[in-house]
């Protein structure tokens, strides 16, 4: 049993950017350095981009439900709980369906991509898919949730499953970074589901003291009471990036007919000339 008995969760700041419309790459760097802690960018594409996407997850022949104790279904490959040879194999085999995702449309997910790419080409930084020799990550995953009650998605923090992820991965070496984290919304539903980020920064130590060491999942009510949080009102067509070192998770759905349905990715330094993407 985890030790339910830690110290007050030390509370860190959140520093908060939201714009409408344009994508910044200067502050998505901020995020990747640790100056930003969230950026929220709304209207960052079309509506109707954002239902054909959901339309090409919805019949899509990749669509998986998920067995990794998280609710929901996905298209895609997660690094979560996996070994690098099973990551990568499962990446190169999904491709074709993450592909099928875009059909013919501008990839809103590779269009940012590459924009970060030339800007951090122009300082010297190498941007690229994680690899190995069983194959490369994708440009995103997407995934849709099913769970219940207060949270659709449990807090957790993104940093523990990197860090514990093990030596034959390159991508380990981001978790001394920031691991940031990168959502497209292409539905979402009209009440809750919203993207809340607590103010603290657990550390080893904190992980252990309530038994999420390797996985960053789940934090409990009890170990949150008393931090503040900020709650993100995401539409259709919104993108939210965060440190995800920080504890989030998603509140709970009510009263809707509309899935939740999010592009994934995740990326970090792992050395100063190089940033890694995987999903």
């Amino acid at each position: 049993m985890p030790n339910q008995v830690s110290e007050q969760p030390a509370i860190s700041p959140l520093v908060i950017r939201e714009r409408t419309g344009s994508i910044s790459t200067k502050e998505i760097i901020s995020v990747l350095k640790g100056e930003i802690t969230a950026l929220h960018i709304k209207q960052a594409f079309s509506t109707e981009l954002a239902e054909e996407i959901t339309a090409n997850f919805v019949g899509n022949p990749g669509l998986k439900e998920r067995k990794d104790g998280v609710p929901g279904q996905y298209v895609g490959a997660s690094h979560y709980r996996k070994d690098a040879t099973t990551y990568f194999a499962e990446a190169e085999t999904a491709r074709p369906y993450v592909d099928a995702l875009f059909g013919n449309l501008v990839d809103p997910v590779r269009g940012l991509f590459n924009a970060l790419k030339r800007e951090l080409h122009d300082q010297g930084i190498e941007l690229r898919p994680a690899r190995s020799e069983h194959g490369q990550a994708n440009i995103c995953r997407a995934l849709s949730w099913s769970g219940n009650g207060t949270f659709s998605l449990e807090p957790h923090d993104d940093v523990a499953q990197v860090l514990c992820a093990g030596n034959d991965y390159e991508l380990s070496a981001v978790a001394h970074n920031t691991v940031a984290a990168l959502n497209f919304y292409p539905s979402m539903p009209e009440e809750g589901g919203n993207l809340r980020l607590w103010s603290h920064k657990p550390t080893v130590i904190d992980r252990k003291s309530q038994g999420v060491e390797t996985t960053g999942y789940p934090y409990s009510a009890a170990y949150l009471e008393g931090v503040p949080c900020r709650d993100f009102q995401l539409k259709a067509g919104d993108i939210a990036l965060i440190d995800g070192g920080f504890v989030h998770g998603v509140t709970g759905q009510s009263g809707n007919r509309k899935r939740r349905v999010l592009l994934n990715s995740f990326f970090g330094f792992a050395r100063p000339d190089l940033v890694l993407w995987w999903t």
